[in-house]
């Protein structure tokens, strides 16, 4: 029997534990091992990456992937998108989104996991479609959460919508790891059952129970497993990668890996880690057990951001007050599953009810869009009194928003000018204008500095 392992270290086990802060130059050397260690796909792009790379790293992230590509010829490379949201955390009109997703493989990325915040499939349908007609292996997500309105039934009803929107596998997406193991093995085999397509199984290790749902996902008939190296697993990242692969082994599962191999990533990442942990860059927090997730349903890389925010205000102290508004907040929405960008909307908004000591005295921008419907369909009933005090009698929209949205590129391109050289880069100033244009001038700079001193030395 054949189990498949994507590697997260590069995106979510690095997003997760240190925020995304982890620059190309730290792991480059690892590639080419990475690269014959025998997993079925590496996840090194999309998420929270691209924003990181412009924000914090000083990265193009579209060099950042074909750095990675060209270390990476036999291993499939793996990305996550937000639908319509892209990487971003607002809608794009679909001549961006299709720009995007073509370029995304045209730079080489295999595998493109798709997948809406809300599970609102309309907010998907046009990435599927270029990623398709690009070429990709197209991964339909089913945001897992757990609510009064979230069932198996639910669930395997979008899988079969997935099908027939024509995904090539279908991602069951734990991003707050509370689906307990037995919920995985149910809802894994009800999902086997209702399609004809592989189906892979993300989790996280917050509650401690990730390990254990991978292996029942995996009794249950999944394809595919998500892991990262160990030391870059556990806590709010995923189960370790060894540890799986040494215990499917023993259970008669044929998992393709290099053990040696393995351990020469593993080694690699142990300085980095431990520098991480020096620099307080990796809180020991997010490295915790924390049952209190199975409440809160708080996802591994909202958590690390939570603390990152509440520390830099110096209201760490304040975290289990967010932490227990984040579930009313959440109810108040009508219960949108805790994933990019709706987990960063509740998060910023519970932390604003308990640093002001009021609930919605202050309301985030994000979440007034959300109550209008640009996010798309809420799940459940939203509170209306709070829809009310927020948007008065405006009727919130009612199809899918991207339709309202006017055509994109072609004004961002004239906007951004010459300092874009390439369709890359005007999509990167879509996604996040004021920080791509100071990157874009920065780099400006420096080529002119260095002509100017090649031109002094000659």
């Amino acid at each position: 029997m054949k189990i498949n392992f994507t590697e997260t270290v590069l995106r979510d086990g690095n997003q997760s534990l240190i925020a995304t802060r982890m620059p190309i130059k730290d792991f480059e050397p690892i590639l080419d091992t990475m690269d014959q260690a025998g997993y079925y796909s590496i996840e090194c792009w999309g998420g929270a990456t691209f924003d990181s790379c412009l924000r914090y790293l000083n990265e193009d992230p579209w060099e950042r992937l074909r750095t990675i590509r060209k270390h990476c010829r036999n291993t499939k490379l793996q990305m996550l998108l937000r639908g319509q949201n892209l990487l971003g955390y607002k809608h794009y009109p679909d001549d961006v989104v299709r720009a995007f997703v073509r370029k995304s493989v045209e730079n080489g990325i295999d595998i493109i996991r798709i997948f809406d915040a809300l599970n609102d499939l309309r907010n998907i349908e046009v990435a599927v479609d270029e990623a398709i007609k690009a070429g990709a292996h197209v991964q339909g997500t089913l945001c897992y959460t757990t609510s009064p309105i979230h069932n198996i039934d639910m669930f395997v009803q979008l899988s079969r919508d997935l099908e027939k929107m024509g995904v090539h596998s279908i991602c069951i997406k734990d991003m707050a790891g509370i689906m307990t193991p037995k919920n995985a093995y149910d809802l894994t085999k009800a999902v086997k059952a209702a399609v004809s397509i592989p189906v892979v199984v993300h989790t996280h290790s917050t509650t401690g129970l990730g390990a254990m749902t991978l292996l029942k996902a995996v009794e249950a008939g999944a394809d595919t497993i998500d892991c990262a190296i160990s030391c870059f697993s556990g806590g709010t990242s995923q189960p370790p990668t060894e540890s799986m692969h040494y215990t499917l082994k023993e259970m008669g599962f044929d998992t393709g890996l290099d053990e040696k191999k393995l351990k020469e990533i593993n080694d690699f990442f142990k300085p980095i880690q431990a520098k991480a942990l020096e620099t307080k860059l990796l809180n020991p927090i997010v490295m915790n057990t924390e049952t209190n997730a199975l409440v809160y349903q708080v996802p591994g890389g909202m958590l690390s951001n939570l603390v990152a925010q509440l520390t830099a205000q110096k209201a760490l102290d304040k975290l289990p007050e967010v932490l227990a508004e984040v579930p009313r907040v959440r109810e108040d929405l009508g219960y949108p599953p805790l994933v990019t960008p709706s987990s960063q909307m509740v998060g910023v908004q519970a932390t604003t009810n308990v640093l002001l000591g009021e609930r919605y005295k202050n309301v985030s921008k994000e979440i007034k869009a959300y109550l209008r419907g640009e996010y798309g369909r809420a799940p459940g009933k939203v509170n209306e009194e709070l829809r009310k005090k927020v948007l008065g009698d405006e009727k919130p929209i009612e199809c899918r928003f991207a339709d309202l949205l006017k055509p994109g590129l072609e004004a961002a391109r004239a906007e951004i000018g010459e300092l874009a050289k390439c369709e890359e880069d005007v999509l990167s100033y879509v996604a996040f204008p004021q920080i791509a244009e100071k990157f874009f001038q920065n780099r400006a700079e420096k080529e002119k500095n260095t002509v100017t001193y090649t031109i002094v030395k000659a």
